[in-house]
């Protein structure tokens, strides 16, 4: 799960970064309300946390206009604003949650996981793919009934795969599911992620498309 955290108070930037990071989520992080504009553009995130007081754009603006273009990402107003009246107008403008300065970290990671599974609820949270069942609440993986066990990065690997399971994903999609902004990623990484994953579920599950990427492959029986 990739989230947004736009917050100009660095130092609770990097305790949001770090306990979000901790939960497994992939965080790209920014500080000005036009970099914000900049990272939905050219990303899909699960999630944004969204400070109301940022430069160069304000996030009251930048929730304006998302809901103005039909976005549905789930939004929570991270900020110091915390009268009764703010919290209204946060709402009213489209903000799915509204969390006031200071706050707990254990409270955000309840928030986001709220936000996470209402929006999981449509569609439908289980994944199919031949005998294969991706629970993407649960975040767990049964094969022929019985429970799989992966990693973090695994998982999402296999999400990004068996969401469009006829299509093919290529490497710098899954690079992108998995790392976010200005991490090191070694060469092989993917490579070794979807080695790992064919250990688990079968050589044949997931095919390489030479120059392409990978998809999901029907196994012979």
């Amino acid at each position: 799960m990739r989230i947004l955290l736009a917050e100009d108070d660095q130092s609770q930037a990097d305790s949001i970064q770090t306990w979000l990071e901790m939960d497994g989520y992939v965080i790209d992080r920014v500080e000005r309300g036009d970099h914000v504009i900049l990272a939905i553009e050219q990303h899909q995130y699960d999630c944004i946390l969204l400070d109301r007081g940022l430069p160069n754009a304000t996030g009251d603006e930048i929730l304006k206009s998302l809901r103005s273009q039909q976005q549905d990402t789930p939004v929570i107003f991270i900020t110091a604003k915390d009268s009764i009246d703010d919290r209204v107008e946060g709402l009213d403008l489209g903000a799915n949650d509204y969390l006031v300065k200071p706050f707990s970290l254990e409270e955000l990671s309840a928030r986001v996981r709220a936000q996470l599974r209402q929006k999981q609820q449509t569609p439908n949270h289980i994944l199919q793919w031949q005998d294969l069942s991706l629970d993407t609440q649960a975040k767990t993986l049964t094969k022929e009934g019985q429970a799989v066990n992966l990693t973090a990065k695994e998982f999402q690997i296999l999400y990004k795969l068996m969401q469009q399971p006829e299509h093919i994903v290529t490497r710098e999609q899954l690079e992108e599911s998995l790392y976010a902004w200005g991490d090191e990623i070694e060469s092989n990484a993917i490579e070794v992620f979807i080695y790992q994953l064919r250990k688990k579920i079968g050589s044949q599950m997931i095919k390489t498309i030479r120059g392409l990427g990978y998809r999901m492959h029907k196994a012979e029986v």
